[in-house]
């Protein structure tokens, strides 16, 4: 079997980041953990998720930071959510999980156990 490795968005103090990097661990995935405290994610990097899930399943409107920045009432196409979440990443729901093509957002651990058995 060839090396897998995942990438994994978000931050250390959100529990369905700790369970994703729990799961893939488990089953010895090598973790890259892109901690959204320490790096923003690139444009390139959030554009995927964008494209696959749109704003509608990628921002959290219930998130501390969605609510601090004022943007309840906002409505803006995908393209300024994306430049606005390059800049407030905490925005986003939590974990970004990535591995080759293959994307998920939030705790999605079905879709992870097809990924590693496919």
């Amino acid at each position: 079997m060839y090396a897998m490795e995942v990438q994994i968005f978000g931050v250390k103090k959100n529990a369905d980041v700790r369970k994703a990097e729990r799961f893939f661990k488990e089953r010895r995935v090598r973790v890259h953990f892109m901690d959204f405290k320490q790096r923003s994610p690139s444009k390139g990097e959030l554009r995927r998720f964008f494209q696959k899930f749109g704003e509608k399943g990628l921002i959290d409107r219930t998130a501390k930071r969605f609510h601090a920045l004022g943007l309840q009432t906002a409505y803006y196409t995908d393209d300024r959510w994306l430049e606005i979440s390059c800049e407030e990443p905490m925005i986003l729901r939590q974990p970004l999980v990535r591995i080759g093509n293959r994307l998920s957002v939030g705790s999605a651990e079905a879709e992870w156990k097809e990924w590693l058995a496919g």
